[in-house]
């Protein structure tokens, strides 16, 4: 997300080939013993298929897996009670493309942290972007290092479990924990 607050426009890349291990079908959150991934099954043979084509695998009971997690990861958070509604109808329904799932989170998410940032979806895939652009597309992935972060330095703040800051969980978390002032910490760790 602190990425998306640098520009006032982005491009989300909506014909790039799936890439498995990547951020597109999962993210982490924080429960009472640990950091779980909350990942989205997509069906088999995915290799070399647009992102935007990628079928959900509806066959598992993911989202009432997701639902019960993030219910008991943060049912007590502070602003649990307050964002819940906005994610709750997001796991009643039955997705087909993981790309419209993802649209949808970030949309209710730059809602929810009050940013107005203009999403653009790409036609087509250019392997290099164009003049101007900062391309983002390949930075982004869970088995990179702090020493990748090029868009912001993690601002600990308090999360519902443990006394120890984990950086880089989903952005849930710091809804939950933090409510309306997500954005400030958001702001308070982006890199210049």
């Amino acid at each position: 997300m602190s990425g998306l607050m640098r520009f006032g426009g982005v491009q989300i890349e909506a014909c790039e080939h799936y890439q498995k291990q990547s951020y597109r079908n999962r993210c982490y959150v924080r429960t009472a013993n640990k950091v779980d991934a909350l990942t989205v099954p997509v069906l088999q043979g995915t290799h070399h298929q647009p992102i935007r084509d990628l079928r959900v695998a509806n066959d598992q009971n993911w989202q009432m897996h997701h639902w019960r997690c993030l219910q008991a990861a943060y049912g007590k958070a502070p602003f649990f009670e307050y964002y819940a509604p906005y994610f709750e109808p997001i796991y009643q329904k039955k997705w087909t493309f993981l790309f419209d799932l993802n649209v949808e989170l970030l949309t209710i998410c730059l809602k929810l942290l009050q940013l107005r940032i203009a999403l653009n979806l790409t036609e087509w895939y250019d392997k290099l972007a164009s003049v101007g652009l900062f391309d983002a597309r390949s930075m982004l992935n869970p088995g990179n290092g702090p020493e990748t972060y090029i868009f912001h330095q993690p601002v600990a703040y308090p999360q519902n479990f443990g006394v120890d800051f984990v950086p880089n969980l989903s952005i849930v978390d710091l809804l939950f924990c933090q409510g309306p002032s997500a954005s400030d910490v958001l702001k308070a760790g982006l890199r210049e």
